[in-house]
């Protein structure tokens, strides 16, 4: 029973060094060999508690104060590299190659830490001097530290540091915990040369980089869904450092996170520090790279359960616009300076695919629906549809678990940072109430609070004959119901095609909102769907396909095109009206 109360507490008595504890019934830790009492008491959870009570949950008559336990100086670097090798391995753990660590990363972060001058270098940005904290002092105190600027000349002979060596040396430092470097850190002139200071998002956008580099089928929206279903660390990341780097004080505001950055925020700051890097040209990203759109497309095809006969059609797009070189796909700051997004430049090309095959102008769509439906004798045309509504019925399935999940998920930490020693009573007190909570919504639903970790996937729905699938799967089924044949070659049947007139200046997240009451419904609910898939905001999506669009307009008024384009949708009535013009009839 004793050994439940101390709730593993092994440290050796200081009078006889003995490991045998017990509680009396004072809640007071004594040893059991010589009865030496010691300040420690326990702490009791009621869990019958519920929420507006006032009854004692904590029993203690010793001093408020507590002897701060030992640790080893550290400083932030060391503490990114611990979290950056946790996710580094979780990746390899869930199947990326070994040498995205060995070969890649490791590289990338030595040269992050020489070109901030961090380590590996003879000149450090910055030295921190620091003064040695007792025991009893406050914790906020000894996060204070002057910044000294180091010389910048090129002529220092002193040798070259590594990651610890900015913090000084100290003989004296025993009782300290926290890092060396928060306060200098923090500093205005460090925070307004952003590129040089890692932050936990940027962790995400290093590894995003090494995964571009080493051509692993993983995009930046897949690793995001990693983080978000917990399969990479990252929110309360901190917590898997080492026992002896202990965080405190202003660490809380460096390594403390509430919610997974979005996937724009975290591509910017790819980018940022690709050139804050100066890195070489990447590796080539050809068509035989998983990466690249022509074989990407297939997968997004695949998971929207759009049928196989549309990837030539994608490939053939690409070949137009111009997407099927791979030098856009391969970054390289002499010839092609800008980081592709391979998702969602992957889904714009299917989504303006789409619109040149169906229309998708809330009229055309349906008409060939219709007229697919009468030459379908077999079942094995495809129909729009039909495919609208298996997939819509899904998506409302999978929108209602996915806000489920974000409902029942624990943010809380188990080892809540604090920013000063003042709130770490509020803090704790949180933490505490917020677990006889969730015992009590335990108890009154009968379920666990927390959500049930999936196996990873790059599929968002199974489509199938099976019992657990989403849905009948259409993948196999044909377009000849949308498409006739000119001069022995397959055409779509849908003879134009709407776009917004548009400069290329004028392409922002912010127009959506004001277009977007004036879009068809069919493309409306076409974006959500890939927007869905790659969890991504639908401004986003749309910003790349009028980019798209543009490059294939673009490219058609050099010859190429063969499609009357139009800057408005389609109505009704100027559909019937086409059809008497071409039925022979007068305007």
């Amino acid at each position: 029973m004793d050994e439940e109360h101390t709730a593993g507490y092994r440290e050796p008595c200081a009078v006889c060094s003995a490991v045998d504890w017990g509680v009396s019934d004072e809640g007071r830790f004594y040893c059991r060999s010589c009865h030496n009492v010691i300040e420690r008491t326990r702490e009791v959870v009621d869990p019958n508690f519920t929420p507006g009570s006032a009854r004692v949950s904590t029993i203690g008559k010793g001093t408020r104060t507590k002897r701060a336990e030992r640790g080893r100086q550290w400083v932030i670097c060391e503490g990114f590299q611990f979290i950056l090798r946790n996710q580094c391995d979780a990746l390899v753990r869930l199947g990326v190659s070994p040498r995205f660590k060995d070969e890649v990363l490791c590289q990338l972060w030595r040269i992050y830490l020489q070109k901030s001058r961090q380590a590996f270098t003879s000149n450090p940005m910055r030295t921190t001097r620091f003064r040695v904290r007792g025991p009893d002092s406050d914790s906020d105190s000894a996060a204070d530290a002057s910044v000294l600027t180091a010389s910048e000349t090129d002529g220092d002979t002193n040798p070259p540091s590594t990651a610890g060596s900015n913090a000084g040396s100290s003989s004296d430092w025993s009782q300290c915990s926290g890092s060396l470097d928060a306060a200098s850190y923090l500093t205005g002139r460090l925070r307004r040369s952003r590129h040089s200071l890692m932050s936990m998002k940027k962790t995400l956008a290093l590894l995003h980089l090494a995964l571009v580099w080493t051509r692993e089928p993983l995009t930046l929206s897949d690793l995001l869904r990693l983080v978000n279903d917990g399969h990479v660390p990252y929110v309360n990341a901190y917590e898997e450092l080492p026992d002896e780097m202990k965080l405190e004080g202003k660490d809380a505001l460096i390594f403390r996170v509430e919610s997974v950055p979005p996937h724009r925020v975290v591509h910017r700051d790819a980018r940022a520090l690709i050139l804050f890097l100066q890195l070489p040209a990447f590796p080539p990203i050809s068509r035989q790279s998983l990466l690249h759109p022509s074989l990407l497309s297939l997968r997004y095809l695949m998971d929207a359960n759009l049928p196989d006969e549309l990837h030539p059609w994608v490939c053939r797009l690409m070949e137009r616009s111009g997407f099927a070189d791979q030098k856009l796909h391969t970054f390289d700051r002499r010839v092609f300076p800008f980081l592709p997004r391979y998702d969602v430049q992957t889904a714009a090309l299917i989504i303006v695919t789409m619109k040149l095959v169906f229309g998708l102008d809330d009229h055309s769509e349906w008409d060939l629906s219709n007229e697919a439906g009468e030459q379908d004798d077999t079942g094995n045309l495809f129909s729009l549809r039909r495919w609208f509504r298996v997939v819509q019925a899904a998506l409302i399935r999978a929108q209602q678990r996915r806000d489920h999940e974000v409902a029942r998920k624990q943010w809380a930490a188990q080892k809540p940072l604090y920013s000063n020693s003042k709130k770490k009573s509020v803090v704790l007190k949180r933490k505490r109430v917020a677990d006889q909570v969730q015992i009590c919504f335990e108890k009154l639903s009968s379920c666990p609070a927390g959500v049930e970790r999936v196996d990873p996937s790059s599929f968002r729905f199974r489509w199938g004959d099976e019992d657990s699938a989403d849905g009948p799967g259409l993948t196999q089924k044909k377009l000849d119901g949308v498409l006739t044949l000119k001069d022995g070659v397959p055409t779509p049947s849908n003879s134009t095609y709407w776009h917004q007139a548009l400069r290329a200046s004028q392409m922002s997240s912010r127009l959506y909102s004001e277009v977007e009451a004036d879009l068809p419904r069919t493309f409306v609910w076409l974006l959500q769907l890939f927007c869905f898939l790659l969890d991504v905001k639908p401004a986003y999506l749309y910003e790349e396909v009028l980019q798209v669009e543009t490059r294939v307009i673009d490219g058609g008024s050099h010859g190429r095109r063969k499609r009357r384009t139009e800057t408005r949708p389609r109505t009704r009535t100027r559909t019937r009206a086409r059809r008497g013009r071409e039925a022979g009839e007068p305007r």
